[in-house]
């Protein structure tokens, strides 16, 4: 039978099964017929593969190279005890080879030589390398980004997130987003820092429930300091649509979406969102971040709420009234759901990448979860850590395989700039025609490029956005 990913627990010992996957890189080839399949692929040594989607492979003879590409495998299907030495709880015995797998998609297939997509690499490796664009391609890319109308789903550039510490130095925005042809970016405060910590050094979560009316102090010093930087930077703030389709001209000054990241500042009461919107110039509302807040769970923590709540739905409505952007980043697919149930305007995921086997804790999301957003008329921004995308080719690539489950035009960049815990392939505003070479060598052409660097993203703000002040 043929064998889905999702059903490996279900299958009766000894069932003659045909599974399509990866053969991950090994550092020692124990046998020339040993193999691990892998639902998606790995780019190097350094990403050890998942072990509940792993399937540990005794072939009856030497099996392909693992840099071949997809491969569909036949044999015998074995589940291995808990107490298994090496750890993996899958094993396909008597296994032969039956084909390559053709390479996913119309974009992606254009490659002469593609070796698989990575979707959790630890560090940029030489196994990772792609050669750059070339000349021609990087001329090409320049004329199409001057042409297009380039945009952030989510940053935190400048510096305008104030951290644990306080307020940092400011960095600069407009100069960099002049130069690299970026034309808007939803600049992003972060609601919930109080109640957070950097755990580890590698993920933050809350440490503590807010005191009352903290988080409200803290969001009025938080966007006092986006303003701070909006005004140093002398930048243009997109409030409206006469607004936007100013920001879009050509030659126009770097423009601002103001975000928030977090509606903890709400403190459950929709109400308060009137207020947030006219002081402030909100017109990005992220619900939830890195604290189960009244509005709805997060992919981070166990589910509370079970969802969306009353109070959240309510909040989505209000943003719709407003003209306000509802962005779902952070949530469980159960309350983004619900925000798309909710909402009558499209709905934005404003950095994630795909993962269809996520570990448990993971900010990465799946193809339905991305299919809810989609099917809103919303768009996904990928964002671009390098232990899961190692270079601007991967990270292009990246934003191809989201285009091959929800279409190019549910497509944007998500960069998080300055938000990440480290280091990330797509880091200054001036790799945007990098990116836009990278995105035409691998097929795409230049009005699709147009839609996956800003143009999906105008689509929805055209949508959402009040006519005027």
């Amino acid at each position: 039978m043929r064998l889905s990913w999702a059903k490996l627990p279900a299958l009766t010992p000894g069932q003659w099964v045909e599974l399509e996957g990866w053969l991950a890189p090994l550092p020692e080839q124990p046998s020339p017929g040993y193999g691990l399949l892998t639902p998606q692929p790995d780019c190097c040594l350094g990403c050890p593969p998942n072990p509940a989607h792993t399937v540990e492979v005794m072939a009856e003879s030497a099996l392909p190279a693992a840099s071949g590409g997809a491969i569909r495998l036949g044999g015998h299907w074995q589940p291995l005890p808990a107490e298994d030495p090496a750890g993996w709880r899958w094993q396909l015995t008597q296994a032969r080879p039956l084909g390559r797998v053709a390479a996913p998609g119309p974009w992606l297939s254009r490659r002469a030589a593609l070796a698989g997509l990575p979707l959790a690499c630890v560090a940029a490796t030489a196994g990772c390398a792609t050669p750059p664009a070339s000349a021609e391609t990087l001329d090409r890319a320049r004329a199409l980004v001057a042409a297009a109308t380039p945009m952030d789903l989510h940053s935190h550039a400048g510096r305008v997130i104030i951290s644990r510490g306080g307020a940092r130095p400011m960095t600069p925005i407009a100069e960099p987003m002049r130069d690299g042809g970026m034309r808007l970016i939803a600049l992003a405060m972060v609601a919930d820092t109080p109640v957070t910590q950097v755990v580890n050094g590698t993920r933050i979560q809350a440490v503590r429930a807010p005191e009352p009316g903290e988080l409200v102090r803290h969001a009025e010093a938080a966007f006092a300091r986006l303003a701070e930087v909006v005004a140093t930077q002398a930048l243009a703030v997109v409030t409206d649509q006469a607004s936007l389709h100013a920001a879009l001209a050509p030659g126009a000054t770097p423009a601002v979406l103001v975000a928030a990241e977090g509606a903890d500042f709400l403190e459950g009461r929709p109400e308060r969102l009137a207020e947030a919107f006219s002081r402030h110039r909100l017109r990005h509302l992220q619900l939830v971040h890195y604290r189960v807040n009244e509005l709805g769970d997060i992919q981070t923590d166990p589910s509370v709420h079970g969802g969306l709540t009353a109070a959240g739905a309510a909040v989505v409505r209000e943003c719709n009234a407003l003209g306000v952007v509802v962005d779902m980043a952070h949530a469980t697919l159960a309350t983004v759901r619900g925000a798309a149930e909710a909402s009558r305007h499209p709905i934005v995921l404003s950095h994630t990448s795909l993962n269809d086997t996520p570990p448990g804790r993971t900010r990465t999301i799946t193809s339905q979860h991305a299919r809810a957003v989609a099917a809103t008329g919303g768009v996904i921004g990928v964002w671009p850590p390098s232990t899961i995308f190692p270079s601007l080719r991967r990270y292009a690539e990246g934003m191809a395989r989201l285009a091959e489950v929800v279409g190019v035009a549910h497509v944007g960049i998500g960069s998080d700039m300055l938000g990440l815990l480290g280091v990330a392939a797509f880091s200054n505003y001036r790799q945007t025609p990098e990116l836009a070479a990278e995105l035409l060598g691998l097929g795409f052409n230049p009005a699709e490029v147009g839609q996956l660097l800003g143009g999906n993203f105008a689509r929805v703000l055209a949508q959402v956005l009040p006519a005027g002040p």
